[in-house]
């Protein structure tokens, strides 16, 4: 699977190069995003603007993921999600459970509230 990566300070942007995420690319993307908990910025940006074709294994595999990120108290936010891509994750009602955003600006909007949500409850645990 051909990805561009992009580090920032606090997250990294990773981008499929190809204009499909098939069922059989999906235990490769799974391995390539679920490193970064493991990471020093284990904060994940997916910016799916490439990609017009997604098998429904991808998208649950998508969920899933996230929703691994989030019980470690890491973000993972989905953007630029083409028409094609967000049908898929509609159709199998996967949007209700995701984090995504139209834009990859307001994903960084949206990793910077979580990370100052964390500092501020992190604060208030040691505390009480």
């Amino acid at each position: 699977m051909n990805v561009k990566i992009d580090t920032k300070e606090k997250f990294t942007v990773i981008s499929p190069i190809g204009p499909e995420i098939s069922a059989n690319m999906t235990a490769e993307m799974g391995n390539l995003l679920s490193a970064y908990i493991k990471k020093d910025i284990p904060h994940l940006v997916l910016n799916l603007a490439n990609v017009v074709k997604m098998s429904d294994e991808a998208a649950f595999s998508l969920a899933t993921i996230q929703h691994e990120f989030y019980e470690k108290n890491f973000s993972f936010v989905v953007c630029e999600m083409t028409k094609t891509v967000e049908a898929v994750f509609e159709r199998l009602e996967l949007l209700e459970v995701m984090n995504f955003t139209p834009t990859e600006s307001e994903a960084w909007d949206i990793v910077q509230m979580e990370e100052i949500e964390r500092e501020l409850l992190g604060g208030f645990d040691e505390e009480g």
